[in-house]
């Protein structure tokens, strides 16, 4: 990509504090807001951890001697709100994709300042709520919080968390409207659609399902909190209400939400394998129209989750099919990425790690979904550890993977510092090897019957979940690594200058860390997004 403007030449930057604390607070600016988000779902991811932690240590032995019944059921309901609705959800739109767009597109800043830090700060009221009801008592319903059990018999605190999930979803919505309208309308001069990076396409159909799936899920959990607080029939069947209607607009918004996590990821993904193949995406506009493709069909097979709960068997005959072929998208990606490599000049960075490390359990985690979008293996598989451990293959082994991977390949540009190779790459094989360790073994705990959700199970299943656990002490220091080493290079970090890596899209023109205004001069783009043909691009780094 060739621009009409050098890297700024100013010293001035977003990460100047002159002004204090007040000018981050009330900032218009895209990449302050997206370092405060960074901050906060750090924050969140670590707290999940916590009860992730909790969850394994109780399972380690066969009997109930850490948690009673009630505590262990509040543990990982509160590990799945804070990990899906609080980091995994917002982790890479938020942080990546806020500070990324206006660079990638060579806009100032995202269509609507205001609204975008608008955005943040209804995050973080949707936040306190649910902070508040973990602090007073937890909720024990579970993350999907299924009726007529949330409806009635649980704690009261699914009100506050049902209210800190609706606010919430009013973020989600507005970020994306905000990325929609700023792919749309503030391309730089030449940046026509097939020139975009595969990030912004990726974000584009991520936005999407944003905007027209979050407000399923908000209304559904604002149903659920007037049914819980003025027993009006909505769930209920003591009311006069219908639990399965819940799972239907609860899932057709949560299978969509999958891709909101997946999407962002595999659009860095891209990015990453294009840098380090020093190669443009083997079949850019497959790998763009798959993102979009991905956005759509995942409104269409919700009803996979139903195939145990009174569905026709003829609507879940439609549903299987419709899920096997949502997964083509998904392949598309994964042999694009390969061929990418493939004749490719390949450097194991440590961002390309993290996105081999995600190739491969991403494939996993996609592959194990054709098992339960089967119905006569789903009968046998539904709720037992075979579905976490798939969930956790896509969401951690996909989502998390392509976050880290993420974080990794644009810290230099974010900061304008390097971080320290060797601790980085430790930690990328800490992470896949721990990982795999964690839950490798729950396919086979599945496979043998043992249900989800339960501290208590047969002696027989202990070797697998102690394999479990030991996994989760390496995965954890896997994570643990980065936001040691990472925050060591702010202050210690080598100076990274304009383009580390030599990659070619627009966000690498500039300086490191972007000045206030993104670029010096308007860019104008003559050539497409990955042009690796100059040997001076390829020779760097």
């Amino acid at each position: 990509m060739i621009t009409a403007t050098a890297p700024a030449k100013t010293e001035v930057n977003y990460l100047n504090c002159e002004h204090g604390l007040k000018s981050w607070l009330l900032t218009g600016d895209h990449k302050r807001i997206a370092v405060m988000y960074l901050i906060v779902v750090t924050v969140f991811f670590f707290m999940g951890g916590l009860y992730a932690a909790g969850i394994r240590l109780e399972l380690a032995t066969p009997a109930g001697d850490l948690f009673d019944s009630n505590t262990y059921n509040k543990v990982f309901t509160m590990h799945g709100v804070l990990m899906i609705f609080f980091f995994l959800i917002p982790s890479i739109p938020a942080t990546l994709g806020n500070f990324l767009i206006p660079l990638m597109v060579g806009a100032k800043d995202l269509a609507f300042p205001k609204i975008n830090l608008l955005s943040l700060y209804i995050y973080a009221v949707g936040a306190c709520f649910t902070l508040w009801a973990l602090i007073s008592g937890g909720v024990d319903t579970g993350w999907t919080f299924y009726t007529p059990f949330s409806s009635s018999y649980s704690n009261g605190y699914v009100i506050t968390v049902g209210l800190g999930i609706f606010i919430n979803g009013f973020s989600s919505i507005l970020t994306g409207l905000n990325f929609i309208v700023t792919i749309h309308r503030m391309r730089s001069p030449g940046l026509k659609w097939f020139r975009l990076p595969l990030f912004v396409w990726a974000h584009y159909a991520t936005s999407i399902i944003m905007i027209l799936g979050t407000p399923v899920i908000a209304v559904t959990l604002f149903l659920l909190v007037l049914e819980r607080g003025l027993h009006i029939g909505f769930f209920d069947p003591a009311y006069g209400g219908d639990p399965v209607l819940f799972q239907h607009m609860f899932w057709f918004y949560s299978h969509p939400a999958v891709y909101i996590m997946i999407l962002p990821s595999m659009g860095v993904i891209s990015e990453v394998i294009s840098t380090f193949s020093s190669k443009k995406p083997f079949g850019y506009t497959f790998i763009a129209f798959s993102s979009v493709a991905i956005a759509v069909f995942g409104f269409l097979v919700w009803g996979h989750h139903l195939f145990v709960a009174s569905q026709s068997t003829y609507a879940g005959l439609v549903f299987s099919i419709l899920s096997y072929i949502v997964a083509i998208p998904s392949a598309i990606k994964v042999f694009n990425w390969t061929a990418t490599m493939y004749n490719g000049r390949v450097r194991l960075t440590t961002p390309m790690l993290y996105a081999l490390g995600f190739i491969g359990l991403f494939t996993i985690g996609g592959l194990t979904g054709l098992f339960l979008a089967s119905m006569g293996l789903d009968v046998h598989l539904t709720d037992t550890y075979f579905v976490v451990a798939h969930f956790h293959y896509v969401m951690v082994g996909g989502a998390i993977l392509g976050y880290l991977a993420g974080i990794h390949f644009w810290w230099p540009k974010m900061f304008g510092v390097m971080y320290p190779e060797t601790p980085s790459k430790i930690s990328a094989w800490l992470v896949f090897l721990g990982f795999n360790l964690t839950f490798f073994p729950q396919f086979i705990l599945g496979y043998m019957g043992m249900p989800r959700r339960y501290h208590i199970y047969p002696p027989e299943f202990q070797v697998f979940n102690v394999l479990s656990s030991a996994g989760a002490s390496i995965l954890g220091i896997g994570f643990l690594l980065p936001a040691i080493y990472l925050t060591w290079s702010l202050k210690y970090g080598k100076p990274a200058g304009p383009n580390p890596w030599g990659s070619t899209t627009l966000e690498w023109q500039t300086a490191s860390p972007p000045p206030p205004t993104n670029f010096d001069v308007t860019p104008v783009i003559t050539k497409e997004a990955y042009d690796y043909s100059h040997e001076e691009v390829l020779d760097i780094g």
